[in-house]
């Protein structure tokens, strides 16, 4: 048996793929103070007895500890001279015309910033090693200040990482958590690696604690989902902790690609609108991937799929701020208290708003009954500041709410060259169905898929996705990459030895500051194939410029068993109707439960109600079951 779980803001997923193939999901309400109780008790639920039982996990630990500031007080060991790095950053500005920016706060303040007096030159030469009394010294100072992790990293340890090595030595004797940077991220630039490190140091020992909870439960194997699309065993986990901070959405991602490419689709814009957030990403054939990250101001310098996230989810709370415009999100109610409807929460959300409208009912297939009363007393709120009455109040909460939405697509399409029109929407998550068709207006797009399970994507995709290990190297100035890759690949074997490797390479034109990866089969095509990317992106490109690589990188996929999607039964049953906020008005319109569609085609407004998600199906758009058991709506 094998058990995706996907941890989200208001709703835990759990995905089974029985030993006969069977695949079954459900949905327990997320617990944010104490999450591995929820996830274990949904693992002896879908377990059933089971002796032995796969898990891939999509951990929101990381995340929420960056996000929310709540990681393991850490230290910071560079060169001398370079203990203010992480504070000065790169000095950039992000708000350039606010006058009055709040200042960065770093993960690690200067107080616990230590410097050692070593060298390694920028050709891996080492020019000076830290002293055995040095080290003791700051074995000393570091137990002195009460810290759980430490962070290291040296001027070109890239290149030479034999001075992190002797200081890792020494510290890992104290017994506190520490990584270094030729280990998270040998690569050029040292804010950015620094920045990785620091990270990975930060949000470590929660990872370690998290995992040791749910590996109480002996029969249960767990594996943890990573920002890249793949996922990699516990261990590997605990001491690259950096690399899960997009691990349900990548889940998503992955899920989203391999469904709709069932259904023979290859160009998709992944769309995730779940209780908290949403998050967007493209394909185009394969999932766009990026090695600059940044997660709430901080650079993460590892491979991680382009997704990018908004705070807008079923949980958004709307409010009129103090010019008298309607807001929505990035606040949540999450999943304590949760939305009005829940019967807890007093702020009016996007959920409500969709309660208010008549879209939605219940939740999870009737499991979930939603106070109706309680959401439009939320919803009135909005509707009194704004002089509104209700339908109109919670009308405009959801044309925010895709507004936000919208312009987070464009981010991860039109940004980076892509047109939007030339690609499908694949709408999942708890909320996506109901916004999906209103955006893809707004943007061109004339086909949405709502995939089967759409409510539970992100856990099915930690299914569908292969074992990664990303190994990298920086390689500016060097002259024989050949035998840096065939190191790599001797590492990346030993370690998993059954996995199809893969090269890429880190490319740019000679002085410029950023490179752009492409696959490496040989020099020459490398340079061809940057090229054409660099066309695509920025709209030209200089064949006759010297192009210089700064750093290779080599991928060990190794597959997984894959669950085989099969269309649900048809169950033949009438159609009730319901009255619904619709196009601006408020209509009589069919609501059909997903298993009665058949592939012949409808033409909407309708309702198309699942398990874990809701479609609205607006008027002058057509709808129908595909091969794949996927519903494609197109305008």
């Amino acid at each position: 048996m094998r058990i995706g779980v996907d941890a989200g803001g208001t709703f835990t997923d759990f995905v089974v793929l029985h030993d006969d193939g069977r695949l079954d999901t459900f949905k327990l309400r997320s617990n944010p103070h104490s999450p591995a109780k929820v996830i274990l008790a949904g693992l002896e639920q879908a377990a059933q007895g089971k002796q032995k039982v796969d898990v891939v996990h999509g951990s929101t630990v990381a995340t929420n500890a960056l996000l929310e500031r709540k990681g393991a007080r850490t230290a910071f060991v560079t060169t001398a001279g370079f203990e203010d790095l992480l504070e000065i950053g790169r000095q950039n500005r992000p708000e350039l015309y606010n006058l009055t920016p709040q200042p960065r706060r770093p993960l690690i303040p200067r107080d616990l910033c230590f410097g050692v007096h070593e060298r390694v030159y920028h050709d891996g030469t080492v020019a000076r090693r830290p002293t055995a009394a040095e080290l003791r010294r700051l074995v000393a100072r570091i137990k002195r200040v009460g810290v759980r992790s430490v962070a290291i990293c040296f001027l070109h340890a890239y290149q030479n990482s034999v001075n992190e090595r002797a200081v890792l030595a020494a510290l890992n004797k104290t017994g506190l958590y520490v990584c270094a940077s030729h280990d998270v991220s040998p690569e050029f630039r040292e804010y950015e690696r620094s920045s990785t490190t620091a990270v990975n140091a930060y949000v470590g020992p929660l990872m370690e604690a998290y995992l040791a909870e749910l590996e109480r439960a002996r029969r249960f194997q767990i594996a943890i989902m990573q920002s890249n699309g793949g996922f990699l065993s516990a261990n590997e986990a605990r001491r690259h902790a950096v690399r899960t901070v997009l691990s349900g959405p990548a889940g998503g991602v992955v899920g989203a690609m391999k469904t709709a490419r069932r259904g023979g689709f290859r160009k998709i814009l992944g769309f995730d609108m779940g209780g908290t957030s949403t998050d967007v990403s493209l394909a185009d054939g394969v999932a766009r991937e990026t090695t600059e990250a940044s997660i709430d101001g901080f650079p993460i310098r590892v491979p991680m799929l382009d997704i990018h996230t908004v705070g807008a989810g079923g949980g958004s709370i709307a409010r009129v701020d103090a010019g008298g415009l309607l807001r929505v999100g990035p606040e949540s109610a999450g999943a304590d208290p949760g939305p009005a409807c829940y019967g807890s929460g007093t702020e009016p959300t996007v959920t409500d708003a969709h309660v208010v409208l008549g879209r939605i009912h219940s939740l999870l297939g009737g499991g979930m009954r939603v106070d109706a009363d309680r959401a439009a007393a939320a919803v009135d709120r909005i509707a009194r500041r704004l002089k509104l009455d209700r339908s109109a109040a919670a009308a405009g909460i959801l044309r925010v709410a895709n507004s936000n939405m919208e312009r987070a697509i464009r981010v991860v399409s039109v940004e980076r060259g892509y047109d939007p029109r030339e690609f499908a929407l694949v709408a999942f998550g708890g909320c996506g169905g109901l916004h999906a068709c209103e955006i893809a207006g707004q943007l061109g797009i004339r086909s949405v898929i709502v995939p089967q399970h759409a409510g539970a994507l992100s856990a099915l995709g930690m299914l569908m996705a292969d074992a990664l290990r990303d190994y990298a190297a920086g390689v500016l100035g060097h002259g024989n990459l050949e035998n840096t890759f065939e190191a790599l690949e001797k590492r990346a074997r030993s370690e998993s030895p059954k996995a199809r490797i893969e090269r890429s390479a880190d490319l740019r034109y000679r002085g410029q500051s950023y490179e752009l990866n492409v696959p490496w089969t040989s020099p020459t095509r490398a340079a061809v194939a940057f090229h054409n990317e660099h066309a695509r992106i920025y709209g030209y490109s200089l064949p006759e410029r010297d192009v210089e690589v700064v750093t290779i990188r080599v991928r060990a996929r190794a597959a997984s068993p894959k669950p085989k999607l099969v269309r649900s039964a048809i169950q033949e049953g009438a159609t009730e109707t319901r009255l619904i906020w619709v196009s601006g008005s408020w209509r009589r319109i069919p609501v059909w439960n997903r298993e009665q569609l058949a592939q012949m085609p409808r033409r909407g407004p309708a309702l198309v109600l699942d398990y874990g998600s809701t479609t609205l199906v607006p008027a002058d758009w057509r709808f129908h079951v595909d091969s794949a058991g996927n519903v494609l709506i197109q305008h």
